[in-house]
């Protein structure tokens, strides 16, 4: 229960005046998918819009960022008590979870470069500083440096491999460039940075040095800062290597929680989803000296970066000295789990989550969208004090370790086992807000719902989410954009869900319907001391109307699915998908001179799959009185694509439909099995991977026939 003074202080900020217009209400929807009458829930809805505060987010966000909080440390600590303060005084049942889990932090990390001569031509890396800062001696700012990353000490010639993507390897072999022994020089862009150490380890390399060219993110972008968004010559990018596309989590216990009772006995060591070889990353400004004294072939005019002067492949000219020792301790997280019970149907939840960890202070990346679910749970607080209760049981989380592997959400998963099995939706945000535009991904049942929630928003720029969302659509990242076709009168594309945040344990492992949301602008400064409260006010948000937009659209998909009479999925579209991945994944076995595969019976399952979506759709759109035996058949679709199995050669991702690329780390790959036998031109699993999927979908469709 809320107290007295604690009560009145949510009253007095319920009313507190948005700025730039951002309380005007949207237009108020009258029909929506999965409620028989809508009336009720909308007047709900209208008081839960007007309650989350721009000011009030723009304060989460001045706390949270205060000071450096890099997973396990104190600083951390404080970041979960006042999360769990915010979720206790908004009436939530919370809980600190702790979980212990092994991490590295660094002790040496340096780079060292020489001519063939033997002179110095850097040493690093550089400490980040531009005119202005107040933290660069501050000790809590961790030293650059990479999650996962091996131990040692290695001096070699120098390979340059533009992205370090699989074919820019693949052009490397072709010219006879030997990686063995060597260390491979990447820049960030094209896939995941642990993709980047994981193809250079697979090839021999002894060590990676991932770099931040200005071409993709610095001054070729367009003003540096303190003078704009882009990353400054010697920001660094950190972040975690981890081989997260194998299983992500505490890398000792995979498929088990790593709770704090859990015996050392039950750790695994010789973990393959962490690399054994050095990797460090660097700024530009480090970096420069290294490609600047590189010989060998000139590159392919692709894979010239911004700095200004020829780039070549190496090896020659110049040979680098890397070591680094890393601490690898197992170390307590902390996530924080905040519950309303649902009055009807408390079995059922509806969980939503943002981590909470950064590489240091993080304005950007995680605490704009710790900010917005604080103010989304704020609402909720307004609406228990009114005497609301959601039907289905709401469940707000606030992730640890979420930078160095999905740590937090994978090990809560994993111990919560099969009570996700009810879980109707997880609903994620992470870089909630770094400019403007808003932008979604979601399973296909979703999608709709997705852009349902959008119309209900209104924009700080006056009209709804969904109308800037539509005046920006072209403006979407493409390689995050689903394989299908647009739906026929489709407007704005919700994209698919690959992998890098925590909706990764919900979807692909448990099985349980996920969204992910994100305001987007310029953000240059990613996973470096740069992304500040300073940078976001100057460059994201100056007056946190969109962290107030974002809490509005966070808060309302849970309110919405918590109150939904019939569950809003829209397996018509999941279907619609379906046949595009596979007439998409039979073009390319034809292509890779796999014609003999037989898509036969996959494709006869996916339009039994689609037909039965579309009766089960109208069975939706007219359903009354008790829907318990529909929504329970409704739910278990997305279920019905795990595969228990797993997918080859990582058996942790169980979703026959999505998962991330081994290759891609971060982008969707669709029917994965399939799709990745296919690129590895192997016909025999090819053809067992299009018969696990052929299984899953006539056991969708199966739970839909019985529905009806």
């Amino acid at each position: 229960m809320l107290t007295s003074k604690l009560l009145a202080n949510f009253l007095i900020l319920a009313v507190l005046p948005c700025p730039l217009g951002a309380q005007a209400a949207a237009p108020a929807q009258t029909s929506v998918f999965g409620y028989s009458d809508f009336s009720k829930q909308a007047k709900i809805e209208e008081k839960f819009l007007a309650i989350p505060s721009a000011k009030l987010a723009g304060e989460h966000l001045k706390t949270l960022t205060a000071e450096p909080h890099l997973a396990s440390t104190p600083e951390d600590k404080k970041t979960a008590d006042y999360v769990a303060q915010k979720f206790r005084a908004a009436g939530l049942d919370t809980q600190i979870v702790p979980y212990r889990v092994l991490l590295n932090q660094p002790k040496i990390v340096r780079v060292e470069a020489f001519d063939m001569a033997g002179k110095q031509l850097m040493s690093g890396p550089t400490r980040e500083h531009v005119a202005g800062d107040t933290f660069p001696e501050d000790p809590r700012v961790v030293m650059p440096f990479n999650g996962s990353s091996g131990s040692g000490d290695v001096t070699a010639e120098v390979v340059y491999a533009n992205y370090g993507r699989i074919e820019d390897f693949e052009q490397l072999a072709a010219q006879h460039i030997d990686l063995h022994g060597k260390i491979v020089l990447v820049r960030y862009g094209g896939n995941f940075r642990g993709v980047k150490v994981y193809i250079a380890e697979q090839r021999g390399a002894a060590g990676v040095i991932i770099y931040s060219d200005p071409q993709d993110d610095g001054y070729y972008k367009g003003d540096s800062w303190p003078n704009g968004p882009w990353r400054p010559e010697n920001g660094v990018q950190r972040g975690s290597v981890q081989y997260l596309f194998k299983y992500p989590g505490d890398p000792q216990t995979p498929g088990v929680a790593s709770t704090v009772d859990l015996p050392d006995s039950a750790r695994v060591s010789g973990n393959d989803n962490q690399p054994h070889i050095i990797s460090i990353p660097l700024s530009y400004q480090d970096a420069s000296p290294i490609l600047q004294a590189l010989k060998g072939t000139s590159v392919p005019q692709g894979w010239q970066g911004a700095l200004p002067f020829r780039y070549h492949l190496g090896p020659g000219g110049v040979r680098v000295h890397l070591v680094s020792q890393q601490d690898y301790k197992v170390r307590t997280i902390w996530d924080v789990i905040g519950k309303i019970k649902g009055s009807e149907l408390p079995g059922q939840w509806v969980v939503a989550g943002n981590h909470r960890d950064a590489w240091v202070f993080g304005a950007v990346d995680p605490s704009s969208g710790t900010a917005a679910m604080l103010e989304a749970v704020h609402g909720f607080g307004a609406l228990l004090h009114d005497g609301w209760s959601p039907k289905r049981t709401l469940v707000f989380c606030s992730w640890d370790a979420e930078e160095e592997g999905l740590i937090g959400s994978t090990e809560w998963v994993e111990q919560q086992g099969a009570v996700l099995e009810n879980a109707v939706a997880y609903f994620n945000v992470d870089v909630a807000v770094s400019g403007p535009d808003f932008s979604a991904s979601a399973v296909p049942s979703l999608k709709q719902f997705m852009r349902e929630i959008s119309k209900s928003v209104p924009s700080p720029m006056g009209g709804t989410v969904y109308q800037e969302w539509r005046a920006n659509r072209h403006g979407e990242n493409e390689h995050r954009a689903s394989n299908a076709p647009p739906s026929p009168g489709e407007e704005v594309r919700v994209s698919d869900l690959g992998s890098g945040s925590d909706f990764t344990p919900f979807l692909q492992h448990a099985g349980v319907p996920s969204t992910d949301i994100g305001s987007g602008g310029p953000y240059g400064v990613y996973h470096s001391a740069f992304d500040n409260y300073a940078w976001f006010v100057q460059n994201a948000d100056p007056h946190f109307t969109y962290l107030q937009q974002m809490a509005r659209v966070f808060g309302l998909e849970a309110l919405r699915m918590a109150d939904t009479d019939v569950l809003p999925y829209d397996y018509g579209a999941y279907g619609r998908e379906i046949t595009a991945y596979l007439d998409t994944a039979k073009r390319k076995a034809t292509d890779a001179n796999l014609s003999s595969l037989d898509f036969g019976a996959a494709k006869a399952a996916a339009s039994r799959f689609a037909t039965s979506a579309e009766r089960i759709h109208r069975v939706q759109l007219s359903a009354a009185g008790d829907v318990t035996k529909l929504n329970l058949a409704l739910r278990q679709v997305e279920t019905a694509f795990i595969s228990p199995a797993g997918l080859p050669n990582r058996p942790w991702y169980k979703h026959t439909i999505y998962a991330p690329g081994e290759y891609t780390g971060y982008a969707a790959v669709v029917i994965p099995g399939v799709n990745e036998a296919i690129d590895a031109k192997d016909s025999r699993r090819a053809a067992q991977q299009l018969t696990v999927l052929t299984q899953a979908l006539d056991k969708a469709s199966q739970v839909l026939e019985g529905a009806r």
